[in-house]
């Protein structure tokens, strides 16, 4: 259970639940074991009148309306601690599943970007839901039925010993055989249940990516390798889920086989006690009831040591995830006002999965206020290039200055946040095209909404929709066109009145003449706005301050478009082209 070490924390923080439920989970127990104490005690009174005269049957009568009485009273009480425990224990549960995935979710957002390249949507999905729900069987059901059983345990044992020593120890010798081969089959439920986790984690990334692509999917009309693709893993969890199973399904027969066993030696052991005067019927009967009572705890023994270790790799799961380092890592946790001016020195960047060097030694400069183009082909280093303004990633050599303050020693979510970004792939949530734009400011007004898509250009589609600034996008924006889905992520960023605005690549999927439009509004709303844009296409540049060329990494031409003109070279070139 080491990894489940990591729980404690929660255990700590509901301790009084936790506490007050133990407390109330023994008196519960407790009033449980009067019934058949009192049933005993009701067969030894019947017995002695069967068996003397010397007592009269109205008192038998009184003796046992009483004990009848008390029967019911105390199953009343029991059941109503029964209550108390359940939502107690229960609830806590319920807590620490909030807790734990609120602790995960936090986690997610702070990891770097390097970590989604290499895990898949689906595995994290299946982490902060499928292993959550296992390890919160363990801290509601698991931990509620052991206090429960040990509490059970002891107080039924402890009277036992003391009314009927010899039979006592006859009755619980298949005891220690079952703990024995709960702890040899638990060994391999451990092991089960993290083969059968992993595949479930398989099966919700292909399914996920499947909803996803379903456009690719039946555009190439695949689906029949889909689905073969899809059975094959259903069956391949099916098998190690049996698989599983099947080692699951030894418990409760063995658990009643030996329970039976018990039995079998109250009957025979207490019989010939009886027998021989050695105790009373009473007792007789009242030990078969004691046996019958421990039979659902010590099954639980079984159930109980499955869900911890399936627990145990599921938290395993989840800790691989809560201790993997971010590798960007916020420095500072003083604000810092952001006013624009950006300085690259000397930068180099390499991938670290694929070994790419995508920066070499690049070097440049643009003042607040001011606007900067990035040209050239694709994988001459322009996403990267913004994406370490955004700080994204870290380079692996050289600095950048954001208002001469290098920007590792800036916070950054408030680096982030003073940034409006566009990114090349516009991510758009199921939401309405009003929550999609205020995505970018949570507390806008409808004014400023409807501002925002007037200047990206949006609003005289959104006037087209039925429901306007009501409708609601389906996943990932597929009901709009890419050049809506363009001007829809500009919105969401130029609400937000940023001090730096990078647009990568982000009017490409809009005609020249709007594309226009929405930069002479950029620049009438951005007179203090640092604008920085990643383009291919000359007109988008043209008006830009500095324009910088990159080719394989590396600045091949910087300078102004009336400069770069003049120079003859690549920018030069893409103009003729262009304007054919």
């Amino acid at each position: 259970m080491v990894e489940l070490k990591h729980l404690n924390k929660y255990l700590l923080k509901y301790k009084v639940k936790i506490i007050t439920g133990i407390f109330i989970t023994i008196i519960a127990r407790i009033f449980a074991l009067v019934a058949p104490n009192l049933i005993g005690n009701s067969i030894t009174i019947i017995e002695n009148y069967l068996f003397s005269s010397s007592i009269e049957l109205e008192i038998v009568k009184e003796k046992l309306i009483i004990n009848i009485l008390m029967i019911v009273g105390s199953a009343i009480i029991a059941g109503v601690f029964t209550f108390i425990m359940r939502q107690m224990l229960i609830n806590v549960s319920r807590f620490i599943e909030f807790d734990l995935k609120n602790e995960i979710y936090k986690k997610y957002q702070s990891l770097s970007f390097d970590f989604y390249k290499n895990t898949r949507t689906g595995d994290l999905m299946n982490r902060i839901s499928e292993d959550v729900s296992k390890v919160r069987m363990y801290i509601g059901p698991a931990i509620m039925y052991t206090i429960n059983t040990i509490s059970l345990f002891t107080i039924v044992i402890s009277y036992m010993i003391s009314v009927a020593p010899e039979l006592t120890m006859y009755t619980l010798i298949p005891l220690p055989i079952l703990s024995f081969i709960i702890y040899k089959i638990s060994i391999i439920i451990n092991l089960k249940s993290k083969i059968v986790q992993e595949y479930l984690s398989k099966l919700t990334t292909y399914t996920q990516e499947s909803f996803s692509g379903v456009k690719i999917i039946k555009t190439y009309t695949v689906e029949e390798n889909i689905n073969k693709q899809l059975n094959k893993l259903a069956d391949n969890s099916r098998e190690k889920n049996m698989s599983l199973v099947k080692i699951q399904a030894w418990f409760f027969p063995l658990m009643i086989l030996l329970i039976g066993i018990s039995n079998i030696l109250v009957v025979f052991i207490g019989g010939r006690q009886y027998m021989n005067n050695e105790i009373e019927l009473g007792v007789l009967a009242e030990f078969i009831i004691y046996v019958n009572m421990l039979t659902w705890p010590v099954a639980t023994v079984g159930w109980v040591t499955s869900i911890v270790q399936q627990a145990e790799a599921s938290q395993k799961r989840i800790n691989e995830f809560l201790n993997t380092k971010s590798s960007i890592i916020n420095n500072s946790e003083n604000k810092t006002n952001i006013y624009g001016k950006i300085e690259f020195k000397n930068i180099d960047f390499i991938y670290p999965e694929t070994k790419i060097k995508a920066c070499k030694n690049i070097s440049f400069s643009i003042e607040k206020g001011k606007s900067l183009a990035i040209m050239g082909d694709i994988g001459s280093g322009k996403t990267t290039l913004l994406e370490l303004i955004c700080r994204i990633y870290d380079p692996n050599n050289g600095s950048i200055l954001i208002d001469n303050h290098n920007i590792q020693d800036i916070n950054i979510e408030e680096l982030r946040n003073s940034i409006g970004y566009v990114p090349q792939s516009t991510f758009l949530f199921s939401e309405t095209i009003e929550r999609n734009i205020k995505f970018g400011k949570e507390k806008a007004s409808k004014n400023e909404v409807e501002n925002a898509a007037i200047n990206a250009c949006l609003s005289n589609d959104i006037d087209f929709f039925k429901n306007g600034y009501e409708t609601l996008l389906g996943e990932r924006g597929v009901n709009l066109s890419g050049g809506q889905k363009q001007r829809l992520a500009i919105a969401r960023a130029i609400i937000k009145k940023p001090k730096i605005l990078i647009m990568d690549d982000s009017l490409s999927a809009v005609d020249t003449e709007t594309e226009e439009k929405i930069l002479s509004n950029i620049n009438k709303i951005s007179e203090d706005i640092t604008l920085i844009m990643a383009t291919h296409r000359i007109s988008s540049a043209k008006n830009c301050d500095k324009i910088l060329v990159l080719e394989n990494g590396k600045v091949l031409e910087h300078g102004s478009h009336k400069d770069l003109i003049k120079n003859n070279g690549y920018y030069s070139k893409t103009q003729l082209k262009q304007s054919k």
